[in-house]
C-alpha cells in the first residue's frame, strides 16, 4: 500500500519541522553539551534539564541568532518583543512534565510569522516559526505498540530546536518532500543546522482527505520516510471518503518497519496542554540593532547564491541553481575554481553522477576529496591526457582509497592516442574487416558500431578523432 503514490482530490497537507541548532555547543536553557549523539545515554543532563526546583533556564542568545536567521531567509514578519510559554503534558521524554516553548494566542507571540518558500509550481505558507526545547529520545523493544517497555535517554532533552509550522499548501506527499529538500538545503546554507544528522530534522505532518478529519503523523524520521507516511496515509484515509464523518481526527505513529501508520491516542486540543507564560523567563527584546546584526551575519542563501553564479561564473539559471542549493557542494565548486578550473567545467562534474560522493566528502571532511586534485583532473580532460572514462576511474579511486591524483594517475593514466596517422591506421584495418561500411554512411547505429570496433582495437584512442576520422574515411 505505501509503495502507491496517492494523488487525489480534496487532500490537504501540513507539516511541522522540528529542527535542531545543531551548530550550537550547548543546550538552549543549560549549559550541558549539544553534542548528544553516540554518548551514554543520561550523561549529558543537569539540574536545569530535570526542572529540579531552584534551578532556572537562562536563554541562549546564539540560538535566538540562529533562529532569526531561518525567519529572515523565509522571508518572516520578526516581531518587537517574543515569549516563552510552558506547554503542559505528562509524557516520559519530558523531564520536567513540561515543554518551554511559543504560543501565538492568549497574548503569545512567537519569534517570526507569515513567511513563505517558493517551490516550482506554488508558494507554500509558513504560519510560524518558533524557538523551543527538544524532549528526550524514547527507545522501544520492536515496534511502539507490541514493546513491553520503553526506554529513556535525557540527554537530548533541552537541544535548541525550531519549530517552523506551514499553512496546508500541500496537495501531494511528493510537494511535501521537495519543500522540506529546500528547506534543509537553506538551514544547512545558513550554517545553523546538518540536515544529515541522526534526528537534526523530523517532521509531523497533518493530512486530510475531503470529507474526513485531520490526522497528524508524529515523528516521521527521514524525507524518505514523509513521503511514504503520506502517501500510505492519504489512501488509507481515502477508504472513509463518502461514508459518515469519513475519518476521525487522532495522532497515529509512522512503523517505519511496516510501512504503516498506527494509532496512538484522540487528537489533542490546545486546551490539553494547558499553556501559561513562562514565569522564569522574561519577554525578550528584539531591538532594530540585534536584528541588523544578524541580517549582516547571514551567510548568503542559496536562493541569492545562484544568481550571483549566473552573472559571475556564467553558468545557466538551471546548473547554478544545482550547485547552489547545497551549501557544501557550492563551497567546493567555488574553491575548485579559485583554483584554476573553469566554472563550467567544475559545475558539471560536480553536480553529475559524482554528486552525492562530493556532497559526502564535503561535508565530512576527511580530507579524501581535494579541490586541487579535481583541478588537475579536469585539466586533463581538456589536453586529452584521459579520457572522460579514465577520469571517473581515478576520481572513484580518489573517493574510495583517499589517495591523491598523483599518485593514482601513476597506474590510471596512460594518455591518449591523439596522433591522427596512427588513428587512420587503425580505422582502415576496421573498415577492411567490417562489411558494415556501405550501411555506416546513412545509418548511425552503424556508424557507432564503427567506431566502437575502433575503440575495442585501441581502448585509449581519442572517440571524437576516431568518428571524425572515419567519417572522413567512408565520405559519410
Amino acid at each position: 500500500m505505501s509503495k502507491r503514490v496517492a494523488v487525489l482530490d480534496g487532500v490537504k497537507i501540513g507539516l511541522e519541522i522540528h529542527c535542531q541548532l545543531t551548530a550550537l555547543k550547548t543546550k538552549l536553557f543549560c549549559s550541558c553539551s549539544s553534542d548528544y549523539r553516540d554518548k551514554e545515554p543520561n550523561e549529558l543532563v543537569c539540574p536545569t534539564c530535570f526542572g529540579i526546583p531552584g534551578t532556572l533556564p537562562l536563554l541562549n542568545e546564539r540560538a535566538v541568532e540562529y533562529a532569526l536567521r531561518i525567519a529572515i531567509a523565509l522571508g518572516c514578519e520578526v516581531p518587537q518583543r517574543t515569549s516563552f510559554y510552558r506547554k503542559n503534558y505528562f509524557y516520559p521524554d519530558l523531564p520536567k512534565n513540561f515543554q518551554i516553548s511559543q504560543y501565538d494566542k492568549a497574548g503569545g507571540v512567537a519569534i517570526a510569522s507569515a513567511g513563505s518558500v517558493r517551490l516550482e509550481e506554488k508558494r507554500v505558507r509558513v504560519r510560524r516559526l518558533q524557538l523551543e526545547e527538544d524532549p528526550g529520545k524514547l527507545t522501544y523493544e520492536g515496534t511502539i505498540d507490541k514493546s513491553p517497555y520503553s526506554l529513556v535517554d535525557y540527554n537530548r532533552a533541552g537541544i535548541a530546536l525550531v519549530e517552523i509550522v506551514t499553512e496546508p499548501d500541500f496537495e501531494s506527499a511528493r510537494e511535501a518532500k521537495t519543500f522540506l529538500e529546500k528547506l534543509r538545503a537553506i538551514v544547512e546554507g545558513l550554517g545553523v543546522s546538518d540536515g544529515e544528522l541522526e534526528g537534526a530534522m523530523r517532521c509531523d505532518a497533518n493530512v486530510s482527505v475531503k470529507g474526513g478529519a485531520r490526522v497528524e503523523i508524529k515523528n516521521i524520521s527521514s524525507f524518505k520516510e514523509v513521503e511514504k507516511a503520506l502517501n500510505y496515509e492519504i489512501l488509507r484515509q481515502s477508504t472513509f471518503s463518502g461514508t459518515e464523518g469519513g475519518a476521525e481526527a487522532e495522532t497515529r505513529h509512522w512503523d517505519e518497519r511496516r510501512s504503516i501508520t498506527i494509532s496512538l491516542r484522540t487528537k489533542e486540543g490546545e486546551q490539553d496542554y494547558r499553556y501559561f507564560p513562562e514565569p522564569d523567563l522574561p519577554t525578550l527584546e528584539l531591538s532594530p540593532e540585534f536584528l541588523r546584526r544578524v541580517r549582516e551575519e547571514m551567510p548568503e542563501v542559496s536562493e541569492v547564491k545562484a544568481e550571483r553564479y549566473q552573472g559571475e561564473f556564467g553558468l545557466t539559471p538551471q546548473m547554478a541553481k544545482e550547485v547552489a542549493r547545497d551549501a557544501k557542494v557550492a563551497d567546493f565548486f567555488e574553491e575548485v575554481v579559485s583554483k584554476g578550473a573553469k566554472a563550467s567545467d567544475a559545475a558539471n562534474w560536480i553536480t553529475g553522477e559524482f554528486r552525492e560522493e562530493v556532497r559526502t566528502a564535503a561535508a565530512s571532511g576527511d580530507g579524501r576529496l581535494k579541490a586541487g586534485d579535481l583541478v588537475e583532473l579536469l585539466k586533463m580532460l581538456e589536453s586529452k591526457e584521459a579520457t572522460r572514462g579514465q577520469a571517473k576511474e581515478i576520481f572513484r579511486g580518489m573517493m574510495t582509497t583517499g589517495k591523491g591524483l598523483a599518485e593514482l594517475g601513476k597506474s590510471t593514466r596512460t594518455g591518449v592516442v591523439l596522433d591522427e596517422s596512427s588513428i587512420t591506421g587503425l580505422v582502415e584495418q576496421v573498415l577492411r574487416e567490417s562489411d558494415a561500411v556501405e550501411k555506416a554512411k546513412s545509418d548511425p547505429k552503424a556508424f557507432n558500431y564503427l567506431v566502437g570496433q575502433v575503440l575495442r582495437l585501441e581502448p585509449k584512442a581519442d572517440a571524437k578523432l576516431v568518428a571524425k576520422t572515419l567519417a572522413r574515411k567512408i565520405k559519410r
